[in-house]
Order: structure tokens, then C-alpha cells, then sequence
């Protein structure tokens, strides 16, 4: 068994055995104190109406959906801004070259470069701004992206809480 595979396992083990032994001692813990009003049917602040066995209404998942979605896609812009942020340094030719050479260094793949010719000299200034706007001009285009499909969900009427069924049928 290879190294990898058995710290792997370790590490599994050791997540199932801290999960079983939380599970088994909230079980011990908590209070056990059945009423007829905590097994009531609660949604989102609104009074229960029927039984807890009816359809949930879709436009709480749709929100969700759409709060997931454009959500999740801001932390896409994390890295692009540490790469734009140090091809601009690194571009900056009024900077010295310390500082340009510190920039560098977060444009390239961490590991060993030790002896390699970028981690002497800073890289080409020309370079580092073609980056640059090569980053932007990526950025332009995802945000694009997310402008139409923005429009698309507008246009279609999911952003809005409730809708007739009238504007749906018009859409179809």
C-alpha cells in the first residue's frame, strides 16, 4: 500500500470516527422533549397551511439556485485579481525592481524554482502588461457572461418573487 493511499485512509477514518462519536454524544446530550407544536410545519416564517406532505412551492429552490449560482462565480474573481494585481506591479516600470520581482513571483507556479533564469531578473515589462490586459480583457468576458445570463433570468421574470401566469404563458 502506498504512503498516499494509507494517509488518505488514515484521514478517513479519523472523519468518520469524530462524526460518529459527535453524533453519539448529541444523542446523550440533548434534551429529548417532543411537543406537538415543535412537530409543526414551519416555512419561512409563514403560518403552516395543510399537512407537511404538500408539494414545496419552487420558488424558494429557484432563489436558492439563483443565490448559488452567482454567488459561487464571485470567488472566481479571487484569483484573476492576484494575477491582474501583480502583472500590473510587475509592469509597472516607475516601481524598482525589487518590488517588480516580488510581483513576479505570484505570476509564477509555486515549487522549486531555485536557480532558474525569472527568479534573477524581473520579467520584460512589455510582457507583464500584455498580461495584463490579456487578464482584463478575460474578466470582461466572464462578467459578460454573467451580465447576459443576469438578463436572461430578468427577462424571463425569476428574479421577481411572484409572478402571473399570464406573463409565463406570454414567455413560452
Amino acid at each position: 500500500m502506498t504512503e498516499l493511499v494509507l494517509v488518505i485512509l488514515i484521514f478517513t477514518v479519523a472523519g468518520f470516527t469524530l462524526l460518529a462519536a459527535n453524533l453519539v454524544l448529541g444523542l446523550f446530550v440533548r434534551p429529548d422533549k417532543p411537543s406537538p407544536e415543535k412537530g409543526e410545519v414551519y416555512e419561512c416564517g409563514e403560518s403552516p397551511i395543510g399537512t407537511a406532505w404538500i408539494q414545496f412551492d419552487l420558488r424558494f429552490y429557484v432563489v436558492a439556485l439563483l443565490f448559488v449560482i452567482f454567488d459561487v462565480e464571485l470567488a472566481f474573481f479571487f484569483p484573476w485579481a492576484v494575477v491582474f494585481g501583480s502583472a500590473v506591479r510587475t509592469g509597472d516600470e516607475s516601481k524598482p525592481a525589487e518590488v517588480r520581482m516580488e510581483a513576479a513571483r505570484n505570476l509564477q507556479p509555486h515549487g522549486d524554482t531555485a536557480g532558474s533564469p525569472s527568479t534573477t531578473t524581473p520579467p520584460a515589462p512589455a510582457a507583464a502588461k500584455h498580461l495584463a490586459w490579456v487578464a482584463f480583457a478575460d474578466i470582461m468576458v466572464f462578467f459578460g457572461v454573467l451580465l447576459v445570463g443576469f438578463a436572461y433570468l430578468w427577462r424571463r421574470g425569476d428574479l421577481e418573487w411572484v409572478r402571473s401566469t399570464a406573463g409565463q404563458d406570454a414567455l413560452q
